[in-house]
């Protein structure tokens, strides 16, 4: 079976997350479906929901443009607690053996190796940083390897891409002065950052500091699926220029060209995104990135375990052997430990 690395999952991030380890009745994520599935290692993500109270409102201009409209952004005081408790999570899965969280290069193929699942914490949203990001060195030191600046809302560091269909992804400002600081700081400390979320002006922001490799952990093609939330052509070609890659999700909203969110949705379709981003700029720079507990997923893959009928689907889009192991594992290795340094 080949082992499967996938960029993005919120199995921390339910209510029955304490369940990981012995197998859950729900949701998509768990270690015996992991070992089912061949899913040797994946970014687990810590996320907080958003209160009502600071639900964004966009505004939609007469070119097509949004921007949100949000008088007090969600702020440390109210993210920390969600993460830290998430992360928590996942350190308890460290120390009773379940998982390994990989904290440098050559960490990944050691725990698979050693047929330990290989855990990268990753925070989606940065909301739990300080603007000064003095809390960052703390995030760091706990095991943080993966970062994406916003979900999709905006906050101190950036401007989120909100849900909307169909439509650009250039729907507001990019990064604010803090943004940027946070983004050199990670490069600084080894710490990936995670555009999926990210609007356009901010991605071509993060383009120009021509840093670390452009990630795209759980995002899919924008001339495929006309969603926000995926990648226009010029956004892959840089992508690529970058050495980064783009793990495709597997959210139907975001694979269906009619962005329908129905989990009647043929694997074929997120064969057919694999297929595009490779065939557009290499099979390198292209790998897997589910969303699994966060999304819709396509009834055919079901949860973790379907993962081989998903790698079949790739092998009759005409993908030999040796790039399903570069797009199950090999890519977000490389990807990743050259962004750790």
């Amino acid at each position: 079976m080949i082992p499967v690395f996938d960029g993005h999952n919120d199995a921390l991030t339910r209510d029955d997350a304490a369940d990981f380890a012995g197998g859950r009745a729900e949701g998509h994520l768990d270690l015996p479906r992991a070992r089912a599935g061949g899913f040797a290692g994946g970014i687990f993500a810590l996320f907080t929901p958003t209160p009502r109270e600071h639900e964004p409102h966009f505004a939609v201009g007469a070119d097509g443009s949004m921007e949100a409209e949000l008088d007090e952004p969600i702020g440390q005081d109210i993210a920390a607690p969600y993460a830290t408790r998430a992360a928590g999570r996942l350190l308890a899965l460290e120390r009773d053996g379940h998982v390994r969280l990989v904290r440098g290069p050559g960490e990944l193929d050691a725990a698979r190796e050693a047929g330990v699942l290989a855990a990268v914490m990753h925070l989606e949203g940065a909301e739990a940083i300080d603007p000064g990001l003095e809390a960052l060195e703390l995030w760091h030191a706990a095991g943080l390897r993966s970062l994406g600046p916003v979900w999709s809302r905006p906050n101190a560091f950036a401007h989120g891409v909100p849900f909307a269909f169909p439509r650009s992804p250039d729907t507001g400002p990019g990064l604010t002065d803090p943004g940027r600081a946070l983004v050199r700081r990670c490069a600084e400390l080894g710490i990936a950052v995670d555009v999926s979320h990210l609007n356009e002006a901010g991605f071509w922001d993060i383009a120009r500091m021509d840093g670390a490799p452009i990630v795209a952990s759980h995002s899919g093609v924008h001339a495929l699926c006309a969603s926000t939330r995926n990648l226009t052509d010029e956004q892959l070609d840089a992508i690529a220029g970058s050495g980064g890659l783009v793990g495709i999700v597997f959210a139907a909203p975001f694979l269906r060209a009619d962005g329908a969110d129905d989990a009647d949705t043929p694997l074929g379709t997120i064969a057919a995104h694999v297929r595009y981003v490779a065939d557009r700029i290499g099979v390198e720079h292209v790998a897997l990135g589910s969303d699994f507990d966060g999304a819709t997923i396509p009834e055919e893959l079901g949860d973790v375990a379907g993962l081989p009928r998903l790698l079949d689907a790739l092998r009759a889009d005409g993908f030999t052997e040796d790039e399903l192991g570069a797009i199950a594992w090999d890519n977000w290795r490389r990807v990743l430990e050259r962004a750790w340094g």
